[in-house]
């Protein structure tokens, strides 16, 4: 059990961390526009005219991406299926509609800049203090889990995460049961465990979780974006162990 103490704010007995992973330990803001852009040009490609409205539907704004938008912070099935809602509007019908969104995001996937995303100032160094405190550590993403894992392996965080999940074919974000089955699978209690994630969906998802806490973190000090934070913050290394 430890005491963990953000700003002002002190959770105590607690056992475990979940973080979510784009936006909040990965800065993958580059990845997920040039993957929005591409796939709204290879769309269009074959659906003319609705390249800008799927842009506006993504949260891509020129070269600005919003981190609140679809594409930042659904599962890629739930983008999917949204570019399909544009797509079936002109009167194809759904299966077409879905099989089209899928293909195209897809194929960008693999023709836009495989760099690996960075990770955020200091996450690397917090999920070392934290994980020597004796705290276990885990990333819940509405990535696919093998995103997850590759992110973890590509940037060797593996000595300090128990768990690397993601959203495959379960509930996605903000859906409760993600929380719980993260706990579950970490042997540990939701009431003694935090989530640290930059929207909505993650703090809505741990609070009907009735989590320990959640804690938004805003790289752009944006707190609307985690509304239902019991605390926000700008930096990783806010989160501190109080010994």
């Amino acid at each position: 059990m430890a005491t963990i103490k953000c700003k002002d704010i002190k959770f105590t007995n607690i056992q475990a961390i979940l973080f979510d992973k784009n936006g909040t330990l990965e800065d993958s803001e580059s990845y997920l526009r040039s993957l929005g852009q591409r796939g709204a040009r290879m769309i269009d490609a074959q659906v003319p005219g609705i390249g800008e409205p799927l842009l506006m539907a993504f949260g891509i704004n020129s070269d600005r991406l919003d981190p609140a938008g679809l594409i930042a912070v659904a599962s890629r099935r739930e983008t999917e299926v949204a570019a399909a809602a544009y797509i079936a509007e002109t009167g194809r019908g759904w299966f077409e509609s879905l099989k089209i969104a899928r293909q195209a995001l897809a194929e960008a996937d693999q023709y836009i800049d495989k760099t690996p995303s960075p990770l955020f100032a200091g996450s690397l160094e917090v999920l070392k203090s934290l994980s020597e405190a004796g705290l276990k550590l885990g990333i819940l993403s509405a990535a696919t889990t093998e995103d997850v894992q590759k992110f973890v392996s590509t940037h060797q965080l593996g000595d300090y995460l128990q768990l690397e999940m993601g959203v495959d074919e379960r509930p996605s974000k903000p859906d409760p049961i993600l929380f719980l089955q993260a706990c579950q699978a970490l042997g540990v209690e939701p009431g003694a465990t935090l989530m640290v994630g930059d929207s909505v969906g993650d703090m809505q998802m741990a609070r009907n979780a009735q989590a320990a806490g959640c804690i938004g973190i805003t790289w752009i000090g944006n707190s609307g974006n985690v509304k239902g934070a019991d605390v926000v913050i700008n930096q990783l290394d806010e989160i501190q162990v109080v010994m």
